[in-house]
């Protein structure tokens, strides 16, 4: 029986079932011996030379030497859209192991919701210091701060005068004085500096009925004047414990006189240099 040859002569893959030439079907082995398998020559599977050890020395080692993932520090610059969203469904990633450099993100993320199934991943990523500029509202989140003052340290630079009311003669005549403790005298002359403060302790019990003002005019209101009010703050009852009279001089701040508001005669002057 004399068989078909030539160009016109085909045949049929055992392994895909495609039609072939027949002279481009080829014998398949396996472990050395055919297996009775014809198939195309570009589907061949070819026996593997670990199939000939200790019968043909095959030169083809099977191992790495020092076998380690890449490791790399590279920047990225992501711009919006990475992708059709119209077309991705799946995005296979590689098994990688990196360290992020400089990231720089630019463009508008996409508006329109989209599923994307990453597959085949599996890394480790180190981020550096990221600077990120926006523009528009933020409200961070689940911001806790803790603050630890220690011990303040406050200081003020008032002058205290201790108040104390005897019998005495000044300008006025005989009678109960204001004294300032260390200063000479009934009712002595105060010097009062422009935007300094002053304290006029009254706490002492002879202080008790005698409230001490301040005005523009000798003897306050018993000279026809007025009580003068800026910078002044009061506190207590005079000849009552914590009792006292304090001024804040005014930059350009007049003469000024201290007074009884109950009894004529009792005060000074105070000069505002």
């Amino acid at each position: 029986m004399t068989n078909a040859r030539g160009k016109y002569a085909f045949g049929f893959c055992d392994k895909t079932g495609f039609r072939y030439p027949l002279d481009q079907l080829v014998d398949e082995y396996e472990n050395g011996v055919k297996n009775g398998f014809r198939v195309g020559y570009d589907v061949v599977d070819p026996d593997q030379p670990q199939n000939f050890l200790g019968r043909v020395r095959v030169d083809d080692p099977q191992s790495l030497l020092n076998p380690r993932p890449d490791k790399f520090t590279e920047g990225a610059e992501v711009t919006f859209p990475t992708f059709d969203l119209d077309t991705i469904e799946t995005i296979p990633l590689p098994l990688m192991r990196a360290e992020a450099g400089r990231v720089t993100i630019t463009g508008a993320s996409p508006t329109t919701p989209v599923d994307v199934t990453p597959t085949g991943i599996a890394a480790t990523v180190s981020l550096g210091s990221p600077s990120i500029s926006v523009t528009g509202n933020i409200t961070p989140t689940g911001v806790v701060a803790t603050i630890s003052l220690g011990s303040p340290s406050i200081s003020t630079n008032v002058t205290v005068y201790t108040v104390t009311v005897a019998s005495g003669t000044n300008s006025y005549g005989s009678g109960n004085k204001y004294y300032i403790a260390g200063l000479s005298g009934a009712s002595p002359t105060l010097t009062l500096n422009e935007g300094s403060t002053y304290r006029f302790d009254q706490s002492d019990s002879s202080n008790s009925g005698h409230p001490l003002r301040f005005s523009t005019t000798a003897n306050g209101t018993h000279g026809g004047g007025s009580q003068y009010t800026t910078g002044v703050t009061t506190s207590g009852t005079a000849g009552s414990a914590g009792a006292y009279v304090q001024i804040t001089v005014a930059v350009g701040a007049p003469t000024l006189y201290y007074y009884c508001t109950n009894h004529s005669g009792m005060g000074g002057q105070a000069n505002t240099p």
